[in-house]
């Protein structure tokens, strides 16, 4: 089974537990925490997957830090659950299928907007207008800058890809000369 599997589906049980709680947002404030601290500390980002280390010194070293942290009883015990079955080194998928499914839920959107430079924010807001009239949803826009693509912008909303760069537009101009000469 794929890790984006595996991730989707404790994404979707803890979000119905953390939703049913009322407790979606701390929830996902307390495992963005988490995450961060992982990946801040190269010891404790190589302590969980190892198999050397037995599970009851992984567990006292997670119990150590949630003590410390004072999280939701829910995040704690999700936590523990992913110590348990050997998947708390997965956590980064999980968080990124969390927020996919929190989006799905709310009816948004996610796009990843690549420009050669930064965007005005009237821009942004217009393109954000333009976007949520194509899809018919909310859009949340992250922002990406490469100065390869020359110009315009490329969009990707999901498996679907806008591009709009000048970059693409030269490499179909050559195509079509190439295929004028042929």
């Amino acid at each position: 089974m794929s890790i984006t599997t595996v991730a989707n589906r404790y994404a979707r049980a803890l979000v119905d537990v953390a939703t049913e709680r009322g407790q979606v947002e701390t929830v996902l404030a307390d495992l963005t925490k988490f995450a961060d601290l992982l990946s801040g500390h190269e010891e404790l980002r190589l302590v969980f997957p190892n198999p050397t280390i037995p599970l009851e010194r992984k567990r006292a070293v997670l119990h150590s830090l949630l003590e410390r942290l004072s999280f939701q009883p829910t995040t704690a015990n999700f936590l523990q659950l992913l110590l348990t079955n050997g998947r708390l080194h997965q956590l980064d998928p999980m968080l990124q299928a969390m927020r996919r499914e929190l989006d799905a839920r709310a009816g948004v959107v996610a796009a990843e907007i690549v420009t050669a430079r930064a965007l005005a924010a009237e821009q942004r807001e217009a393109l954000e207008r333009q976007l949520a009239a194509a899809t018919g949803r909310q859009v949340r826009l992250h922002f990406r800058i490469d100065p390869s693509i020359l110009g315009g912008l490329v969009a990707r909303i999901g498996s679907t890809v806008y591009d709009g760069s000048i970059r693409n537009q030269l490499t179909q101009l050559r195509q079509q000369m190439l295929e004028a000469r042929s």
